[in-house]
């Protein structure tokens, strides 16, 4: 039984980091030096109210709660996409279900909208 349990916690380990596979990360910094590349595409996944407060130009508000349906509709998966939040959490969860859509390059930018200056 104790084994049984063991490997089940380390299947959903497993399962839960192999899903994060495939995923960049970039810093803000590091986001400033992509910001002209028309080739990529950027998104801001926090709700339409931070976004109004703030956000960076280039970046298309889809919010995280509507990422499954528009993704398809409204983005190109042949092209980088770029996604954004408020601290990196609901970035990092959008760039998973966007890697689960079938988007081959995605970017998660650490610490958010927090991190840039």
């Amino acid at each position: 039984m104790e084994y049984l349990i063991i490997a089940l916690i380390l299947f959903f380990l497993f399962k839960r980091n192999i899903s994060t596979n495939g995923v960049n990360h970039i810093s803000t910094t590091q986001l400033k030096e992509l910001l002209n590349d028309k080739n990529k595409q950027y998104i801001d996944v926090r709700t339409p109210g931070e976004y109004k407060g703030n956000h960076i130009k280039g970046f298309k508000n889809i919010p995280l709660n509507q990422i499954t349906q528009k993704a398809e509709k409204e983005l190109n998966k042949d092209k980088e996409v770029i996604v954004i939040c408020q601290s990196g959490m609901r970035s990092q969860h959008a760039s998973k279900t966007l890697k689960k859509l079938g988007f081959t390059n995605v970017t998660n930018v650490k610490g958010g909208m927090s991190a840039w200056s």
